[in-house]
């Protein structure tokens, strides 16, 4: 007799473990299958406990003879073919479809073998091919299950014609059927109970593909809006570029002439007019190098501190915030390359903050295990509980004017790019906005792209 050979069976740990491999990592079908190969390992360590139950029960309780023997050579092969599955999935090569047909294919070899050791196709329990080709059509593609059915079906047909007898002890009619019917309901509680099981790990593996693929259609949604609002800024920079000039050069040509010399209220107006031109023309270059347009301009080595100290020093010179008060205690410091992209992902935050709280904005910046975090504090009204819940999501604003929100919608995106995590809270008076960025995303990351 033989108990089936598969379950599914959800093991996070252990292919968690064996996705990341040594390097990096594994694409989502690579994914799926090295936990579907688990939960057949998880499932074929029952079968050998169960073959080993069903045998000692058939020899000891029944009083049916049968060849120990190669009945526990049979379990030896699949705790061998256990032990080598696992090797395969410890190892950083990718599992295919085909490796899962040729372990059920092996799964039903064994069976086969058991059976024809126990009697043949009169064994009740040679209803379990029925099990291991469901198993089949959920793991493998159409073809490879087909396969399957056939194999099943050519091994059955081989038990009726070939197989060992076994020595029944009780040769009454009614005897031998009713120990018939018995080994039918054992089958029968078997297979319910792994189809049971077998069944709800696959609906609990579906969910979590499901919840996967609404995440990456998600993700896909917002990259998109990025993409679109790249263009559409880097478009924008090209077009303010020769209105700009044109304007700089009117000014400067204002300022030779000797009615602007003699007035100096207006030969200020124009100079300062002049550097606020110098200051958007220092905004469009610094789009264009976002958007990888720039040419000539080498890239910056410098520390998280200084980064920190420098970002916050150019803030308050061109907001020029009514109180700031700033705290860097990270430390031990860290070499990194100056990125423009998160620059101005600090300055939205720092932006939001100053427009919510005119008179007062915190910021500190410290160390947390191996990432920084830095917290932007204000005084201001806080954030709506609708802000709240759909944080992150373009256009949720509490501004009330056309295309507000997007500010946090790119932080929020930037940094989750970074491999970190964005969170604002409500506090008694004003808000927290929270980054915390993994330092390896702002030095090793940074190292490689110079």
């Amino acid at each position: 007799m033989s108990v089936p050979t598969q379950e599914l069976h959800h093991g996070k740990s252990l292919v968690a473990a064996s996705l990341a491999g040594k390097n990096g990592t594994v694409s989502h079908t690579d994914a799926t299958n090295r936990k579907n190969l688990f939960l057949l390992i998880q499932l074929r360590w029952l079968a050998v406990a169960g073959q080993v139950l069903t045998i000692l029960a058939t020899e000891y309780w029944f009083d049916i003879p049968l060849p120990l023997g190669e009945m526990a050579g049979v379990v030896l092969f699949l705790v061998g073919l256990n032990i080598f599955s696992l090797l395969v999935l410890r190892g950083i090569r990718p599992i295919s479809n085909t490796q899962l047909f040729i372990a059920l294919i092996f799964d039903m070899a064994a069976l086969t073998t058991q059976l024809y050791l126990s009697g043949g196709a009169s064994n009740p329990f040679v209803s379990l091919y029925l099990l291991q080709i469901t198993l089949g059509a959920a793991l493998l593609t159409p073809r490879f299950t087909w396969i399957l059915v056939a194999a099943a079906s050519a091994c059955f047909v081989l038990l009726i014609f070939l197989f060992q007898p076994i020595a029944i002890p009780h040769h009454g009619g009614s005897d031998l059927l009713s120990l018939h019917i018995r080994g039918m309901f054992i089958c029968f509680v078997l297979a319910a109970g792994l189809i049971v099981i077998f069944m709800t790990r696959i609906n609990r593996n579906l969910r979590e593909r499901d919840a996967y693929l609404a995440d990456l259609r998600q993700r896909s949604a917002e990259e998109d809006h990025i993409v679109r609002m790249g263009l559409l800024a880097s478009g924008a920079a090209h077009e303010l570029g020769t209105p700009l000039a044109t304007i700089s050069v009117i000014l400067s040509d204002w300022r030779h002439l000797r009615t602007l010399a003699r007035n100096r209220e207006l030969a200020a107006d124009v100079a300062e007019m002049q550097a606020q031109i110098e200051r958007c023309k220092r905004i469009v270059s610094g789009i264009l190098m976002s958007s990888g347009q720039a040419r000539g301009e080498g890239t910056i080595r410098t520390t998280i501190r200084d980064f920190l100290d420098d970002l916050v020093e150019e803030w308050r010179i061109s907001r020029q915030p009514f109180k700031l008060e700033y705290k860097n205690d990270f430390a031990p410091d860290e070499q990194i390359v100056s990125d423009t992209a998160l620059k101005q992902v600090i300055f939205n935050v720092f932006d939001n903050a100053q427009e919510a709280s005119q008179d007062w904005v915190g910021v500190t910046a410290e160390r947390q295990g191996d990432k920084l975090m830095i917290s932007v504090r204000d005084r201001g009204p806080g954030f709506d509980e609708g802000i709240l819940a759909a944080l992150g999501q373009p256009y949720m604003s509490s501004k009330g004017r056309p295309g507000g929100g997007l500010g946090l919608f790119l932080v929020m995106n930037v940094v989750r790019k970074l491999g970190g995590d964005f969170s604002a809270r409500n506090m008694e008076q004003g808000a927290c906005v929270t980054l915390l960025l993994p330092l390896a995303a702002l030095t090793d990351g940074d190292d490689r792209d110079v």
